[in-house]
């Protein structure tokens, strides 16, 4: 059964860049025709997808806030990572990495398999 973690710090700076991993078991990153988001809540609010790398090495991100995302894998490690650039207190919240299916053209469709989550704070 595969198993996410993720992991990176809990604190990060206003303008700088949140970076973090996600490390899989159980599973590879490159087995079709799976795809690996990343999602996030802030507090009391609902889930947000942010973006996924595709088995293929494919990428599809928000449209929100694609001009400060990048995905990306090392299939070495199989592990995946968010970067976030130029953040404020609004990218406060729990981040998800999560495998599941979809298309590049139309995004994910479901999530089958999620991690546990980790909170990251922006805050000076």
């Amino acid at each position: 059964q595969v198993q996410l973690q993720e992991s990176g710090p809990g604190l990060v700076k206003p303008s700088q860049t949140l970076s973090l991993t996600c490390t899989v078991s159980g599973g590879s990153i490159t087995t079709n025709y799976y795809y690996w988001s990343w999602i996030r809540q802030p507090p009391g609010k609902g889930l947000e997808w942010i973006g996924f790398i595709a088995y293929s090495g494919s990428t599809r991100y928000s449209p929100s806030r694609k001009s400060r995302t990048s995905i990306s894998r090392d299939t070495s490690k199989n592990q995946i990572t968010l970067q976030l650039s130029s953040v404020t207190p609004e990218d406060t919240g729990v981040y998800y990495c999560a495998r599941g299916t979809g298309t590049v053209d139309a995004g994910p469709a479901d999530f089958g398999s999620w991690g546990q989550g980790t909170q990251v704070t922006v805050s000076s």
